[in-house]
């Protein structure tokens, strides 16, 4: 079957039957953080009438590592949010510094061999209260209204099962009903959107759980990430601007009832338990509350239903350790967009089979530009969870800057994944005698 065409410059039929007044858009996007709001702006951009809601009220904290890879810039750079985001003092990281279980560190930059042009070679890192707030900014810009403390309870359905609208709930325990022909499930991990589709599960190990707090006057705080890998866990730490710097604790599920009422106080022990961790944080303050948030590895059966689609980590998430949590959520939006728009020029003509071949169009696409991503992610992970394979692959890139500086990239999205899927290369890191 031959799929449409997702070009961006299609005209829209604004018929009566889409555009009736009243409670009723073109496309309502649920989820207001990164993934929702680049959804937004994209489909905004190209003047579909978006409505996001989202039950938060802004600004609002969220359980992050707060870091927005290179190649992420390029999408900011379209939406005009890369100035704001500097502007609010975004910090800038240069690479990432890793240290394994057997205190060996490696170190790599995302300039080095980068292999996408024209977009910084640098990361950013910015708290998520001032991103968010800025996305949803340039979302407004381009058209999109924002709707925020609306809460989505179910999905509305026409007799055949498409979907059609959703139906909120308030704090009262009423609501009301919004209808649109698209309605895309931006919502996060624990997504409602997925969750009334039927298309979410749980996916397979690793099982773990996040623990995120702020510091000012961490020592040692650099213009790179950090990751810290234990044979209990791991921690990532950065610079996120005017100061601070986030510490976003990974640990097995297993710890959950360790943690249970007292996060801080596991983070902070956790860290304390870890004496090279210890002394840099001896004189440094905690900033508010620590966030938990997981367990992690959930997917979807596929990434829409007629008259929907998945986006961000409503579509699936895998594991924290290589942060691509937002520029995935970015990248998403604008991938789906296209397919978006030509399901909803579909749907105003009333052919729901050219809108279902639309989004199954996005499901391949999006396969094909993650799918390096997501072995690199499980291979990582695998890595990660066993201390022996960690010492023996820091051994080797701490060694090997050219290596390190490859898989640093290809965490950055500025170097292809294939670079690092290549035979030679997982010989070298696994196999081969060290270098001397």
């Amino acid at each position: 079957m031959t799929s449409p065409s997702p070009a961006a410059d299609q005209p829209f039929d604004r018929s009566p039957a889409v555009h009736a007044g009243g409670r009723r858009v073109d496309a309502i996007v649920v989820g207001g953080g990164p993934a929702g709001a680049s959804t937004a702006w994209h489909l905004a951009s190209a003047g579909l009438e978006v409505l996001v809601l989202d039950r938060a009220r802004f600004p609002r904290d969220k359980a992050c590592a707060e870091y927005l890879s290179p190649e992420a810039t390029r999408i900011l750079t379209n939406m005009d949010a890369v100035a704001p985001i500097l502007a609010a003092g975004a910090a800038q990281l240069q690479g990432m510094r890793i240290r394994s279980p057997d205190g060996t560190w490696l170190h790599g930059e995302f300039a080095s061999g980068a292999t996408v042009p024209g977009f910084r070679h640098h990361g950013l890192s910015l708290r998520r209260p001032a991103l968010d707030a800025i996305l949803l900014d340039r979302a407004r810009s381009a058209g999109a209204r924002v709707a925020e403390g609306a809460q989505v309870a179910d999905l509305l359905r026409s007799p055949t099962g498409r979907v059609e609208g959703v139906r909120l709930v308030d704090a009262t325990g009423g609501g009301g009903e919004i209808r649109a022909p698209l309605v895309i499930g931006a919502d996060g991990l624990r997504s409602v959107v997925a969750r009334r589709l039927g298309l979410a599960r749980r996916g397979p190990a690793p099982n773990r759980i996040a623990f995120v707090g702020h510091y000012e006057g961490v020592a040692g705080i650099g213009a790179s990430g950090e990751m810290h890998v234990a044979t209990n866990g791991y921690i990532g730490m950065a610079d996120v601007g005017n100061g601070q710097s986030n510490a976003a604790l990974v640990v097995p599920v297993t710890f959950a009832r360790e943690a249970a009422g007292d996060p801080a106080g596991f983070l902070e022990r956790w860290i304390a338990g870890h004496p090279h961790l210890a002394e840099r944080f001896r004189g440094a303050e905690r900033l508010g509350r620590v966030l938990a948030t997981g367990p992690f590895a959930s997917r979807t059966r596929r990434p829409w239903a007629p008259g929907a689609a998945l986006v961000g980590d409503a579509a699936d998430y895998f594991d924290p350790f290589t942060g691509e949590g937002i520029f995935a959520a970015l990248r998403g939006g604008e991938m789906l967009a296209p397919y978006a728009i030509a399901a909803h020029h579909a749907l105003v003509r009333q052919r729901p089979r050219e809108a279902d071949a639309a989004f199954r169009s996005y499901t391949w696409d999006r396969r094909r530009a993650f799918a390096g991503k997501w072995i690199v992610e499980r291979a990582i992970a695998a890595t990660v969870a066993s201390p022996r394979l960690m010492n023996r692959a820091a051994a080797v890139l701490s060694r090997r800057k050219d290596m390190a500086d490859t898989l640093v990239g290809v965490t950055g999205d500025t170097i292809s994944a294939r670079a690092v899927l290549r035979p030679s290369f997982l010989v070298r890191l696994f196999l081969a005698p060290l270098p001397e």
